[in-house]
């Protein structure tokens, strides 16, 4: 499913995970406006727009001293040491679950470990992996690539030119020096497990690419001054033929300089490819134009807020983030799975028979789809639980549907289909149940178990329970708690809550290995919250909150947190709080307006200074979702919430952590750096810990990994436990 959120600031409940959008920082206006909630405008002085130059001395001289500070306290606790064997105990083990996907009857994945930091990318035939034990090949070692060429090289995975005869064939290699987004385009031979010499060769930038066949590819790239959009992505595609020089590429598709980006990717149909070009003229809203034989180019009539699922006998499958009534057609509702034959599409006139496959009811939200060869598996979750569905077309037009056999209560999903098979892979896991894979070899057979991972923590006296708290307008906002058995409330138990809350990003009741063994085994609870601007509940539970109305994500995560507060699961003196990235910017927002709640917060890789966002980074694609500071009806919304300009010394201020990266090419490092240059300011303690070589996940490596967990268990500890 192509889905908008591969463009959105994204966490998982449990870890920091990857994927956003971005443009150049500048640093260009001295002052800034602020108002407090309640106060009239002030004008604000930003003592600390030098921190916006990334690598700019003055900043990371800055940043050094923080973290000689900060770590010299967090790892003299002689809890750190156990909890960073703990974290690392889990990324080394070698029992992880190893399926990545299914290619022509071998089993491939990338895998991690002690002696591959970075990674390796590798395969092994289907029957040994099934059988428990596979004999891995080596396809890339990204280790001994980094090795040789004196980089901090981090795959960042690979688009290969054949869906059939796949191991003779050729990839694009996308290689991230130190976690950035930015990255390095090469061709890989598959058949010698080798780069192409004189192959496909991309500098490094925010590029997206595909294969047109065998010798051309259709790329977008930065291809010189003026070509990239406002977000940093590329609005220009171009056709590389092979063995010409960037220079020498063809245009074949534009977008707008003002768009988020544009580019091209194509889907097989089981028979062949058809290739297709996006346009994003705002983070949420999309164009798809199709590339017909004789070269020209058709917009499709589809909804602006769609993501196309794929193409199969001659229909075109996608989804709707929004209410939709086409020509001449019927009402289609949000979060819809909609079905429509391509040649109508692509006719120059006439009406198109749309058809709904799937609407979601009361608290039910679609979460994806996947062909296969003869059916359409559907993942969607019915309160904030699983359930996957495989979807068939009948003789007499009408699409019917049964449920595939997985586990209930948790988190069910296709791990991998193909529209060329019947075979199908899934997975599933809970906050308490390890992750395990299953497989159905014909859509006739109940999915049995092939591979489960082994517990990383003792549940066996832990159990899960659902809640719903009430938001300050009444809505009702769940929420899932972990903890032990026949637990006291007695408000003394350490509880971390944990929230996101933007860009339809749901968060779902996953098995997390770092929090169950590093927390939950130690006596603490933890909570996932389902708030607003999530995709917990589809798109409308996502738009409730976007830009002016986005208080109230803000007011589900306080009422939450007033839930537990009120059922004397814990007390503000026991109650932390964790969020990242766009998670982050709520952890601000609690700092600066209900820091009273909390007595530790974990604010990782965040956005706070929300009147300059969109002059960092990526920030400029993310309007749709905060709103623009340089508009005059938006701008006193951003004012009354942004955590950097409100920050006040206060004495009900609890000790926060923050974590960044300097790497990060997504959310710039400048957030964290200015609110903790002004609590230093103002003399209220913190914590700071930037990686100097991260990307967006604050951790280049599964080591790093472990440490920054480390150190985040070990400040919550502290705050939470003495």
């Amino acid at each position: 499913m192509r889905n908008r959120r591969l463009l959105a600031l994204t966490l998982s409940g449990f870890a920091l995970m990857t994927a956003c959008a971005s443009p150049a920082s500048t640093a260009s206006d001295s002052t800034a406006s602020a108002i407090a909630p309640g106060q009239a405008t002030a004008a604000f002085e930003d003592k600390y727009l030098f921190m916006e130059e990334v690598e700019g001395e003055r900043a990371l001289t800055w940043v050094r001293a923080q973290n000689q500070r900060s770590l010299a306290h967090l790892e003299a606790d002689p809890r750190y040491a156990g909890l960073n064997e703990d974290a690392l105990a889990i990324v080394r083990a070698t029992d992880r679950l190893t399926f990545g996907g299914y290619v022509e009857g071998f089993v491939t994945n990338f895998w991690q470990d002690a002696t591959h930091v970075r990674g390796i990318w590798r395969r092994a035939q289907f029957d040994s992996w099934r059988g428990g034990t596979p004999q891995w090949e080596t396809v890339l070692d990204v280790d001994a690539l980094a090795r040789a060429e004196g980089k901090n090289w981090v795959f960042q995975g690979a688009s290969c030119d054949r869906p059939v005869d796949y191991w003779n064939g050729r990839c694009l290699v996308r290689l991230s020096d130190g976690g950035k987004d930015a990255n390095v385009l090469r061709e890989f031979d598959l058949r010698t497990r080798t780069f192409v010499d004189g192959g496909f060769s991309v500098p490094e930038a925010k590029s997206n690419s595909t294969w047109e066949d065998a010798d051309s590819i259709l790329l977008g790239t930065d291809w010189g001054p003026g070509t990239m959009t406002e977000s940093g992505y590329p609005y220009i595609v171009k056709r590389l033929d092979r063995g010409q020089a960037l220079g020498e590429a063809v245009e074949v598709f534009r977008g707008e300089p003002s768009d988020v980006s544009a580019g091209a990717y194509r889907i097989d149909d089981g028979e062949r490819f058809h290739t297709l070009f996006y346009r994003s003229p705002t983070f949420f809203t999309s164009e798809t134009h199709y590339l017909k034989p004789d070269g020209s180019v058709v917009k499709l009539p589809l909804p602006s807020k769609h993501s196309i699922v794929g193409i199969r006998g001659g229909l075109v499958y996608f989804s709707t983030q929004e209410a939709w009534t086409p020509a001449g057609g019927r009402a289609i509702p949000t979060g819809s799975l909609v079905v429509a034959p391509l040649a109508q599409m692509l006719a120059a006139s006439g009406t198109v028979d749309y058809r709904v496959i799937y609407a979601p009811g009361p608290r039910e939200a679609l979460q994806g789809a996947s062909l296969s060869q003869t059916g359409l598996y559907v993942s969607l979750t019915r309160n904030v639980k699983s359930e996957v569905r495989r979807y068939t077309l009948g003789a007499d037009g009408r699409w019917t549907h049964q449920r595939v056999a997985l586990p209930e209560n948790g988190v069910a999903s296709v791990a991998d289909v193909d529209v060329r098979s019947d075979r199908s892979f899934f997975s599933y896991n809970d906050m308490i149940t390890p992750p395990s894979i299953l497989m159905a070899q014909t859509p006739a057979d109940a999915p049995q178990t092939v591979q489960a991972q082994p517990a990383r923590f003792d549940a066996s006296n832990l159990e899960v329970h659902q809640y719903e708290a009430t938001s300050k307008d009444g809505t009702k906002v769940p929420y899932f708690v972990v903890h032990k058995k026949g637990l006291t409330l007695n408000s003394e138990t350490p509880t971390l809550l944990y929230g996101y809350g933007g860009f339809e990003i749901p968060m779902l009741p996953t098995y997390g290995s770092y929090v169950g063994k590093m927390w939950l085994e130690r006596g603490g609870a933890y909570v996932l919250a389902n708030i607003r601007g999530g995709g917990e509940f589809g798109p409308e539970w996502h738009q409730a909150g976007l830009k002016g109305n986005r208080q109230v994500i803000f007011d589900d995560f306080i009422g939450v947190a007033e839930d537990l507060i009120r059922k004397r699961i814990t007390s503000p003196r026991r109650l932390g709080a964790m969020g990242g990235s766009n998670g982050g910017l709520l952890m601000g927002v609690m700092l600066t307006q209900r820091p009273d709640l909390f007595n530790a917060v974990v604010v990782q890789v965040p956005l706070l200074d929300m009147l300059r966002y969109d002059r960092l980074l990526a920030g400029a694609s993310w309007v749709d979702e905060y709103g623009d500071p340089d508009n005059p009806a938006e701008r006193p919304f951003l004012e009354r919430i942004s955590p950097y300009q409100n920050l006040r010394a206060r004495p009900d201020m609890p000790k926060p952590f923050f974590v960044t990266s300097t790497k990060d090419d997504r959310v710039h490092p400048a957030h964290a750096r200015k609110f903790a240059a002004r609590m230093e300011e103002l003399g209220m303690p913190f914590l700071y810990y930037e990686n100097i070589d991260g990307g967006h996940s604050a951790a280049a490596n599964l080591v790093e990994g472990a440490r920054r967990r480390a150190l985040e268990f070990t400040y919550l500890s502290q705050q939470l436990m003495d």
